[in-house]
């Protein structure tokens, strides 16, 4: 009687940190102009959600650079093009779009970086994720969603 009771007790108090929110996710960008994911879930629960982005390919910075950018779908297509204006050295992303809720820097191959957003930041979605270097985001893009 007092095993199973025993055994109770310990699952009851593991299984909060099982239900946790994961408040992080890996990406990867390839030089084959790809991520390894189409969807993020980001947790109403997170204080704070980080992506961190890794670019597994070997090509350098200013021919196949990776970044992310979220901002929401209709949106892309004006960032992108601010973006090109801005260049790569602004990351090819406008300085003070307000149409972007955040981005990370722009990364070559073997390079990673990240960048965090305040979940409540996507509460009035839906949003996407995607890279603002010249013609990525045709492929380089996913969604991005707050879950409860």
């Amino acid at each position: 009687m007092i095993r199973p009771l025993a055994l109770a007790m310990v699952l009851s108090l593991a299984a909060p940190s099982a239900w946790a929110a994961t408040c992080s996710v890996d990406l990867e960008g390839t030089d084959a102009m790809k991520y390894n994911l189409s969807e993020i879930d980001v947790s109403k629960s997170c204080k704070s959600f980080t992506i961190n982005l890794k670019h597994t390919g070997k090509l350098p910075r200013n021919v196949m650079g990776h970044n992310v950018v979220i901002a929401k779908p209709a949106d892309m297509k004006g960032i992108d093009a601010d973006g090109m204006k801005a260049g790569i050295d602004a990351d090819y992303v406008k300085a003070g779009d307000s149409r972007v809720i955040a981005h990370s820097k722009l990364i070559g191959g073997g390079e990673t970086t990240s960048v965090s957003i305040d979940p409540a930041k996507l509460a009035d979605g839906p949003y996407s994720f995607f890279c603002s270097f010249p013609g990525h985001s045709a492929m380089m893009k996913g969604a991005i969603k707050l879950t409860p």
